[in-house]
């Protein structure tokens, strides 16, 4: 697997992952009806910022965007977001984006990344961050209508970089 910058001819791929993911209305505070120019103009991220690719060979099997998470004075924390192809799921994607994440925030002087919004019932992710070193910094209870459990909280996770 490789991790390399979104290039224009991964579009159609990554917008099938990110169909599939928002659909799924199960981890991501995104709208299900999603369009996807709105996927284009939410996912593909702006300078500072850097959308990326997880490859193998021609496939993509995930992606991720990461950079600042507020602009001026919130502008040395970094955030990300990550999506895996469902048929990607269980072979180090996820862990391996994250770890790209870290790494570039800590590469552009990043005191820190944190997540916004993790929904709690994300087991697998949530156990991903906390193995990179994240902790869980507070939970608005409540906060996502997940699809099967009803309404569970969101996570505000947080790692320090220094």
């Amino acid at each position: 697997m490789l991790i390399r910058q979104f290039t224009e001819s991964d579009w159609p791929q990554v917008w099938e992952i990110v169909r599939a993911v928002v659909r799924a209305a199960d981890t991501f505070t995104y709208d299900p009806a999603l369009t996807e120019q709105q996927a284009r103009a939410i996912w593909l991220e702006a300078p500072p910022g850097e959308t990326v690719v997880a490859v193998d060979g021609d496939e993509v099997l995930g992606t991720a965007k990461v950079g600042p998470n507020k602009p001026g004075p919130g502008s040395h924390v970094a955030t990300a977001s990550f999506m895996v192809a469902p048929v990607s799921r269980g072979r180090g994607v996820g862990t391996a984006l994250c770890r790209f994440a870290l790494e570039w925030a800590k590469q552009h002087g990043y005191a820190g990344m944190q997540f916004n919004a993790v929904a709690e019932s994300n087991k697998s992710a949530v156990a991903i961050y906390e193995r990179l070193g994240f902790s869980v910094v507070g939970t608005v209870p409540g906060a996502f209508a997940h699809p099967v459990e009803g309404r569970v909280g969101l996570h505000i996770m947080y790692a320090d970089l220094s």
